[in-house]
């Protein structure tokens, strides 16, 4: 048997937090987790399973005394929002009364979709409903995730591919993928596409290389300006560094100008 485990899960409490932030005693704790559910499910079936498709990738919730927040992570703000926040609004109610408690959404938009994992499953399902070949949707999408930054990508179905009779498991893979490394920031999803031939598995690992040494983009005077954001003990070294006391030179003698050897020397005579 393998020895794998879900890379969200490892990472999640260490270097991801949780997708889901309240506290409940133990009376209320199973209901406000069916709450949960049941609005993960309610918002998927809204946006991703029925067109005009919004990409929602991930869903967090938050609770306080009084209202449940709900952050939407989806590459199509704008049909989630709809014209002058219509579909916000539509959703909000919905919500409220499938829970019975006050709700509050908001939209965040994923800049970058060829690098979220969830994504990427859901593009090459798309791809495998209307019957293309599922190896070139496979390395099709390796290659935008690559092409997009990414360190590595990792693309596993199974199940009856191509419609062949016995199913079976292909794999693509470009780049690393360290599966091991809890600093490492690898992000995974799991998607079943509904085929006219039977359920095909898509499970995707994308590697967008290290916590720590993400790079982001900073507005600056003269243009974009990327820095490199290093691991705390590298600038703890370098601020140690510039704070030492530098050794103070002490000057060099004048170097001696050598006579020419092309003047002739010259002697005193006495008359």
């Amino acid at each position: 048997m393998g020895q794998k485990v879900q890379p969200i899960g490892f990472r999640t409490g260490i270097r991801l937090p949780w997708q889901s932030t309240w506290f409940a005693p133990k009376a209320s704790y199973g209901q406000m987790l069916v709450e949960d559910q049941r609005i993960r499910k309610y918002v998927d079936d809204k946006f991703n399973r029925q067109p005009p498709f919004a990409a929602v990738s991930k869903i967090e919730i938050a609770r306080t005394r009084n209202e449940v927040k709900v952050t939407l992570h989806t590459a199509r703000p704008g049909m989630v929002i709809g014209p002058r926040g219509a579909e916000v609004d539509k959703l909000r109610q919905d919500l409220e009364q499938l829970i019975d408690r006050q709700v509050t959404v908001n939209v965040m938009e994923i800049k970058e979709p060829a690098l979220d994992a969830r994504l990427a499953a859901e593009a090459v399902s798309e791809q495998m409903k209307k019957r293309v070949a599922f190896r070139r949707a496979m390395k099709q999408q390796c290659e935008l995730s690559m092409q997009a930054g990414a360190k590595g990508v990792k693309i596993i179905c199974s199940g009856r591919l191509g419609g062949a009779e016995m199913a079976r498991k292909e794999t693509q893979m470009e780049g690393s993928i360290p599966l091991h490394t809890i600093d490492a920031d690898v992000d995974y999803a799991s998607v079943g596409a509904r085929t006219t031939y039977g359920v095909i598995g898509i499970k995707v690992w994308i590697y967008k290389g290290k916590f720590g040494a993400q790079v982001e983009e900073q507005q600056d005077q003269g243009g974009v300006k990327k820095t490199l954001h290093r691991p705390r003990a590298v600038r703890r070294m370098a601020r140690a560094a510039a704070a030492a006391p530098r050794r103070e030179e002490s000057p060099k003698p004048p170097a001696q100008e050598k006579p020419s050897e092309s003047a002739p020397a010259t002697e005193n005579k006495q008359s």
